[in-house]
């Protein structure tokens, strides 16, 4: 299993809108069988534009499909038009299982 964490910081007045999104979208990917496993939505606390969405995922392959998904294309381009800067993302691998 793998952990990634995306970074976002989303344009002032967008903020519920990035929330019901990030809903959405998982909520097509706990039903689809890509190797997702679950993800939670984290707002920073001393700036509530800024979010993290971590993430775990069944191995490193099934993330990388993921990017590079229609869907996920999809996901980045609508992205753009409430996201400030560009996003990034961090992949971790568990050690202490």
């Amino acid at each position: 299993m793998i952990n990634v964490g995306l970074y976002y910081r989303v344009k002032e007045g967008h903020e519920k809108e990035f929330e019901e999104a990030f809903s959405k979208v998982v909520s097509i990917l706990k039903n689809s069988d890509i190797g997702f496993i679950d993800a939670k939505l984290y707002k920073r606390v001393d700036d509530p534009r800024e979010y993290l969405i971590y993430s775990e995922w069944k191995d490193l392959e099934s993330f990388r499909k993921f990017i590079l998904s229609k869907d996920y294309k999809e996901t980045t381009t609508y992205g753009k038009t409430i996201l400030e800067g560009r996003p990034y993302h961090k992949i971790f691998q568990e050690i202490n299982a």
